[in-house]
């Protein structure tokens, strides 16, 4: 299951998973998806190791800036998924 977590000024919606387990090792999955002409631009890293998984249609600057996101960000993401997703009033 994804979970919503925001979205850029830009459309680009960032959705990320529970908790993954995997040889005793935590992990979150984030998604990265913006509407284009062609369909949607679409990437995908694993945390903690900053692993891209996919990436259809970002450039390389934009990768860049989401990495940077991710890492001001990864705190609360695991937080997040952690406990089902942001709950909002």
């Amino acid at each position: 299951m994804m979970y919503p977590y925001m979205t850029l000024w830009d459309d680009t919606e960032i959705c990320h998973s529970q908790i993954l387990e995997k040889d005793g090792k935590q992990s979150v999955e984030v998604h990265f998806e913006r509407p284009a002409d062609s369909g949607f631009c679409t990437s995908r890293c694993s945390l903690p190791e900053y692993c891209w998984t996919i990436n259809e249609g970002f450039s390389d600057d934009e990768i860049a800036f989401f990495e940077e996101f991710l890492h001001h960000n990864a705190h609360l993401i695991f937080k997040y998924a952690s406990s089902g997703g942001v709950h909002c009033a």
